[in-house]
């Protein structure tokens, strides 16, 4: 029977963790940005255009014609970046959908990246560096361009997070097999900024390297941001994605310096780590509410105090987003909605204070006045409130009731001030949920309020000063894991990267027909994958068909070895005939250590990254080291090039290791 041909219209099966075509108000927002995106670059290419032409030109009347084109030009990018800016600000697309009424958090968008078609450099660098038939490597490279275009859109779930890293740490096999300490592969890497919009580029492969691990972060805070948190199982979740978010974008702003985009500046990276360790005290003051069901007085002072915690650590992401560099660059959305949980959280620390005062004013026993509620009240407060002692407040209801009132006079004014920091944003303006909360914890407080105040109370009510924060779980900061993802090296096909790496320098292959005489083949073998000539006997078949010591097995009678065990090569050679057998071989030159160790110091900081991370490489080709566990490489096919030279030589023949055989 005959097949009938496959449509045209089969649907293409995209990697796990890519959503590209998912319909989702997350996806709509991200092709929004990147059309933005790509519009913005398109203004700036006509600045600069007509930037250049109006300081070319000696003409007056082509010079009012530029004038005139650059303010039409300017006022489109100023448009085009208020659109984004309030794109980049939509966080209730990232929200949770659940109906329980929670603050809602920041998210972060994803950096947008053009397409790179790599196949014509990497073909060009495999003919020259490695003297391969490039045509025999084209599924290799469309493996690895399919995996670049599928990390574009990762899906909002771990699967998403797998694919960002699986193509991270491909990139360190990429960095080691093509991008030599010398010289780029003259490719430009493009991304956009996350909030801004505006493009960058460079050749740097480091460049690559930091914007996918920001996206590892950022797809973190998205998956936190969706957190269910009316439930503990979905706050500790959101615990844990926020708290590696903070690790992903620390590790970034560590190891890499001087980004060519304000979004990944050191400035930027600290604030965002603390925004990140911030909304994790958020969710632990979530998590000590919903399990603190009880009315009891010292757990309710624990409450208040970690109220004040998340509203002190919000206070200090509002000086980080207040520092000059990064003013003018937070979008006003993030920096009012910052203000308003500093505020917000500062009254609910006030308010919950006030309830442990007056809540259990018939139901405080003796013993707990004199013990543990007397130490509780003790540290409740950053300095003692004027009047009675506290001793004595604890065990007068009527001085407690005052306190309390105090308390919540102080909310109440917090609460009108997060009020009116929300009224002033037109994008907090939207968010219904977050009216929803603050007009529910500001009408909570006023009747609290209105119960404890009397009629005849003429007393002028005291000054309360501040809660004294307190945390029972300091956030940590996550560094990310890349070794949880195993990958295999696309181009493993090139060889064992100990020998063949883009920083290895070796001749032309040789080809060398050996005979077995009286004495043997007259060589001596060590290591495996590649198999190395350790020594070559004076005046033997091997010195006289051309074995040099320090040779590389690359084939046998045609069989490629570069990957093969030292069993099966010395099999192959007991196998040969009496004709003999016929061996390829290369003799490496050079690794250029001390030179890329100089590169290191004097490269470029951009690049900074690729240099440290050439001159520590060699890791086995089919192993899963990320790209800047640089401190947990190591020569794992049986030692470096210069340990097995240097460990060999010394060895009398007929003292051989178990790795080493003479023939």
């Amino acid at each position: 029977m005959k097949r009938l041909p496959v449509s045209r219209l089969t649907m293409v099966k995209f990697p796990t963790g890519c959503d590209p075509c998912s319909q989702t108000q997350r996806s709509k927002l991200q092709h929004r940005r990147a059309r933005i995106n790509q519009q913005i670059n398109k203004e700036m290419r006509m600045r600069a255009g007509a930037e250049n032409l109006f300081r070319a030109t000696t003409n007056n009347k082509v010079k009012e014609t530029v004038a005139l084109e650059l303010s039409f030009v300017n006022s489109n990018l100023q448009l085009l970046k208020e659109e984004l800016e309030e794109l980049n600000s939509n966080m209730e697309v990232y929200q949770t959908e659940s109906e329980a009424i929670n603050v809602p958090m920041i998210p972060l968008g994803l950096k947008e990246t053009k397409e790179v078609d790599l196949t014509v450099p990497l073909k060009e660098y495999i003919c020259e560096h490695y003297r391969e038939d490039s045509s025999l490597f084209e599924k290799e490279i469309k493996e690895f361009m399919e995996l670049r275009q599928a990390m574009r859109t990762p899906s909002r779930n771990e699967a998403g997070l797998e694919l960002l890293v699986e193509y991270y740490n491909q990139l360190y096999y990429l960095d080691q097999r093509f991008f030599p300490p010398h010289r780029t592969l003259g490719v430009h890497f493009h991304w956009y900024d996350s909030l801004t919009g505006v493009p960058s580029c460079q050749r740097a492969l480091a460049f690559e390297k930091g914007s996918v691990l920001f996206n590892v972060g950022a797809l973190y805070t998205q998956i936190g941001a969706r957190q269910d948190r009316s439930a503990a199982a979905g706050i500790d979740r959101a615990i844990d994605a926020f708290q590696r978010a903070a690790g992903a974008f620390n590790f970034l702003k560590e190891n890499f310096s001087n980004a060519p985009s304000l979004d990944m500046s050191g400035p930027s990276l600290c604030m965002l780590v603390r925004l990140m360790i911030a909304q994790v005290q958020e969710c632990v003051f979530e998590r000590v509410t919903l399990t603190t069901q009880d009315t009891h007085f010292t757990s309710q002072l624990q409450v208040a105090q970690e109220a004040a915690r998340v509203s002190d650590v919000y206070s200090l992401v509002l000086q980080t987003m207040s520092q000059p560099l990064v003013k003018d660059y937070v979008p006003f959305s993030w920096a009012s909605m910052v203000q308003v949980k500093a505020e917000h959280f500062r009254a609910l620390s006030h308010y919950y204070a006030a309830v442990a005062l007056c809540d259990r004013t018939q139901s405080i026993d003796e013993e707990e006045c004199d013990e543990e509620g007397e130490k509780a009240l003790f540290q409740l407060h950053v300095s003692n409130p004027s009047g009675p002692p506290l001793s004595q407040v604890l065990r007068d209801p009527e001085e407690r009731r005052k306190l309390g009132k105090a308390h919540l006079r102080r909310a109440l004014i917090r609460h009108e001030e997060a009020m009116r920091v929300h009224g002033l944003c037109k994008i907090l303006r939207k968010m219904d949920i977050l009216q929803e909360v603050l007009s529910f914890v500001h009408k909570r407080s006023l009747d609290k309020y209105s119960e404890m105040d009397r009629e005849d109370d003429f007393d002028e009510t005291a000054e309360a000063p501040e809660i004294h924060s307190q945390t029972q779980q300091k956030p940590d900061i996550i560094p990310p894991n890349f070794s949880t993802v195993q990958v295999t090296d696309i181009f493993r096909s090139l060889g064992p990267l100990s020998v063949f790496c883009a920083r290895a320098r070796w001749g032309p292959v040789r080809l060398v027909c050996l005979q077995r005489g009286e004495g043997g083949l007259g060589l001596t073998l060590r290591g495996d994958s590649p198999v190395l000539v350790a020594g070559v006997v004076p005046g033997g078949c091997a010195e006289e068909a051309g074995l040099r010591e320090g040779d590389y097995i690359v084939a046998v009678d045609g069989e490629n070895c570069k990957w093969a065990k030292h069993g099966e090569v010395v099999h192959n050679l007991k196998s040969c005939s009496d004709r003999g057998v016929e061996l390829s071989v290369i003799t490496l030159h050079t690794h250029d250590t001390k030179v890329e160790r100089r590169s290191v110091m004097l490269s470029p900081s951009g690049d900074k990254e690729n240099a440290w991370q050439r001159t520590m490489g060699g890791a086995k080709g089919q192993s899963s080291v990320s790209l800047l566990n640089w401190n947990r490489k190591k020569n794992r096919e049986g030692g470096g090039v210069t340990k097995r030279l240097g460990s060999t030589f010394g060895l009398p023949f007929g003292n051989l290791s178990d790795s080493e055989s003479m023939y």
